[in-house]
């Protein structure tokens, strides 16, 4: 069986920073993203393949947009260790404050020493580039972040344990964190 890969990838005129594709956001967040008025963006594709493709240990990439999508897949892997690490279960404005300090602190890009998927990502050109990538990726972990929580929170003010059930798996032995 094959993991899902992007419907993305055949994007005309998709921005490339490094081999990072910058795909156009529906998104209220400030940043580099082109907004867009579709109704399907990368975002919802990556809420809605993470489950599928948290099964897979291997994942053959075809392009930018796959790796847009494994960058969303971790990051949402770590929003649901950072909502599952406390014993009881979080309402939904605790969640929330959770994954907005999550989304906004301190994070690496491919080309930093502790980016842990540097082998599968290269390095911005110049610094312009970098800060482009950089400001694109926290718009990205910011809208990923508040449409989690409406997906795993879709129920009420407790979490899916449908969704929580994935915490321990591992989308190619990878985590961002």
């Amino acid at each position: 069986m094959q993991a899902y890969h992007s419907t993305f990838l055949s994007e005309p005129d998709t921005r490339v920073v490094g081999n990072f594709a910058v795909l156009p956001l529906r998104t209220k967040f400030r940043g580099p993203a082109y907004p867009t008025s579709e109704d399907y963006d990368i975002i919802d594709e990556v809420i809605d393949l993470f489950r599928a493709n948290s099964f897979f240990r291997n994942f053959e990439i075809k392009g930018p947009a796959d790796r847009a999508l494994i960058y969303g897949i971790l990051f949402i892997s770590d929003c649901l260790s950072a909502l599952s690490a406390r014993n009881v279960n979080v309402d939904r404005n605790e969640a929330g404050r959770i994954l907005n300090t999550l989304a906004l602190e301190h994070f690496s890009i491919p080309g930093d020493p502790g980016f842990p998927l540097n082998s599968l990502y290269t390095a911005p050109r110049d610094r312009t580039e970098a800060d482009l990538l950089r400001g694109y990726l926290s718009q990205f972990r910011q809208e990923l972040a508040v449409r989690l929580i409406l997906r795993v929170y879709a129920e009420g003010d407790k979490p899916s344990k449908y969704w929580l059930a994935f915490t321990r798996r591992r989308f190619m032995n990878k985590s961002l964190s």
